[in-house]
């Protein structure tokens, strides 16, 4: 039988960590897993198995991107966090309130949650350092399932439920110390993921409708820092569906249309395409990235779940272990 060298002319290096510009093509083996890896350009939109989260939860928030994501809060009204580096997830510093259904943004090491359900709506805001949980200003306007966007210095609440009962079109601003009144959504909604940042935000799909039974929005709105404005409408109207990316190359995944969904939509600053669908259907779950790579954790199936999953754009560069068949 030939081997590697005899039929490409070179032996596969063995790295400590996957390189971190690596051609298509590329194959190595790393020392650190084990494991024989290949750099290979994706032909299509699809969404691959990622390592599942320790704690099964749905109504979880999340920030951050693929291989550095951040999870924390969700049902139970817990106080977890976990950590994602790009395959695996490890414990951080638990939060000082537990709680659900929170605005998030963000980074792994620079995160804020905000809002939420704890039984009871809050106000509460919080820090995350990557290490541990501190209390910032507190919001204006006491909500949950709401939208967030932004980072920690800059971030941006939307919309939500005031009461269980109450569906509010408020937006605040986030400083790092305090919030302030931003300019009112076109459309009030709740369950609804945001994207982008303080001064170019966006928000799609939700539940415009406090009662039963549901009113499913296709509703897209993008923020200048002052205003909110209409974008295109999503293409499958759905709540608590998760989000990822920018105003202007932003992705939607999951959600509820009456059941667990799967769909998947890419945005471009103006329409909603159809991407590659998740594999696990599922609602109420966290979600962080990008267009070209995003993460979707946690949820709800019917029950709670911790599976993980990772997205590639069409033509996206990802790293794939070689298996044996």
């Amino acid at each position: 039988m030939s081997t590697y060298s005899q039929i490409f002319g070179g032996k596969v290096n063995s790295l400590a960590s996957d390189p971190s510009n690596p051609i298509n093509g590329q194959v190595w083996f790393n020392t650190a897993t084990t494991a024989l890896k290949v750099a290979e350009i994706s032909v299509a939109a699809a969404w691959a198995a990622g390592g599942n989260m320790g704690t099964a939860r749905g109504l979880l928030s999340g920030v951050g991107t693929q291989t550095a994501g951040l999870g924390f809060g969700g049902s139970g009204y817990t106080n977890v966090t976990e950590e994602y580096n790009g395959s695996t997830w490890s414990g951080g510093g638990n939060m000082g309130d537990g709680r659900r259904s929170m605005g998030s943004c963000g980074t792994q090491t620079a995160g804020l949650g905000f809002g939420g359900y704890s039984p009871g709506v809050v106000n509460g805001t919080e820090e995350y350092d990557g290490s541990s949980w501190s209390s910032g200003g507190n919001l204006g306007t006491t909500r949950f399932v709401l939208a967030g966007t932004g980072t920690q210095t800059a971030g941006l609440a939307t919309g939500g439920n005031t009461n269980t009962a109450t569906i509010t079109n408020v937006t605040e601003e986030y400083n790092g110390t305090s919030w302030t009144a931003g300019g009112n959504l076109g459309t009030g909604r709740q369950e609804m993921p945001g994207a982008g940042t303080q001064t170019a935000g966006l928000i799609f799909g939700g539940n415009a409708s406090a009662a039963a039974p549901a009113s499913y929005s296709t509703a897209t709105e993008e923020y200048d820092g002052t205003s909110w404005t209409a974008g295109g409408n999503l293409g499958t109207a759905r709540s608590s569906l998760a989000g990822a990316g920018t105003q202007t190359v932003g992705l939607a995944f999951g959600g509820t249309t009456g059941s667990n969904t799967a769909v998947t939509e890419e945005y471009d600053g103006s329409a909603w395409t159809t991407g590659g669908n998740l594999t696990t259907a599922r609602k109420s779950l966290g979600g962080c990235g990008s267009q070209t790579a995003g993460l979707a954790f946690g949820g709800t199936t019917g029950s709670n779940t911790a599976v993980t999953e990772e997205y590639s754009g069409a033509g996206t560069l990802t790293i794939n272990t070689v298996t044996a068949t």
